[in-house]
């Protein structure tokens, strides 16, 4: 199975790749994965974009796509896989779909999952993180702790800036602008399922099986 998990910043995205991830043995693949893998063990491809990133400039579509296709033809996505955060612009769904016809991929769907702008920016105002392990939780998960249940750490959750009110906006706005035509170059080749994702996170799951289960592509 070969799924893109799409949607506004705070929708669940990598919340739902993990839980598919971990149910179809799957890997799950985020932007921030791709960079971190690719630095990590210096690929050329890699170097290049560690020099930029250290800089403090964006990695260029055609390097990120480089990056994808290392990550895409290895042996851990001979099964299958999850994309997360990836495509982020038409340009890049035209490279990333010139590129599954390079490897020979032509089944992958897009999950598109749905949004209210005001719950988002509810549930990701209601974000922790942790200082030490970096992981996030939502103010009830957390709620009389002072310890973090994931390293331990005291006294260690903070609101990122991510997280606040008016820099979410602004990350909404961007993808409204810039990420949501996304959706519309998918929707031309039908290949998108939509599922709303204000409802717990089983529920959300479920909807997602389902509906692919329907086009007979969960296995």
């Amino acid at each position: 199975m070969r799924l893109i998990l799409f949607g506004s910043p705070g929708v669940g995205k990598g919340t739902q790749a993990k839980i598919i991830s971990k149910n179809l043995n799957i890997p799950h693949i985020s932007t921030g994965d791709i960079l971190r893998k690719a630095v990590k063990d210096q690929t050329e491809l890699g170097k290049r974009a560690g020099e930029l990133m250290a800089q403090g400039e964006l990695v260029p579509d055609d390097l990120m796509i480089g990056m994808i296709k290392e990550v895409l033809t290895s042996d851990e996505c001979k099964g299958g896989f999850i994309l997360d955060g990836f495509p982020r612009t038409t340009i890049q769904a035209e490279a990333l779909d010139r590129l599954f016809d390079q490897i020979g991929f032509d089944n992958a769907i897009l999950v598109h999952i749905t949004a209210d702008e005001k719950e988002i920016i509810k549930r990701l105002n209601n974000r922790r993180a942790c200082k030490e392990c970096g992981n996030i939780f939502n103010l009830k998960e957390i709620e009389g702790l002072d310890t973090c249940p994931n390293c331990g750490a005291k006294n260690s959750f903070y609101l990122r800036n991510d997280d606040k009110e008016d820099v979410i906006k602004n990350r909404l706005d961007i993808f409204s602008s810039s990420t949501m035509p996304v959706l519309g170059y998918y929707v031309n080749k039908n290949r998108v399922i939509e599922v709303n994702g204000f409802d717990t996170i089983d529920n959300v799951n479920k909807k997602i099986v389902d509906s692919l289960k329907e086009k007979n592509l969960y296995y």
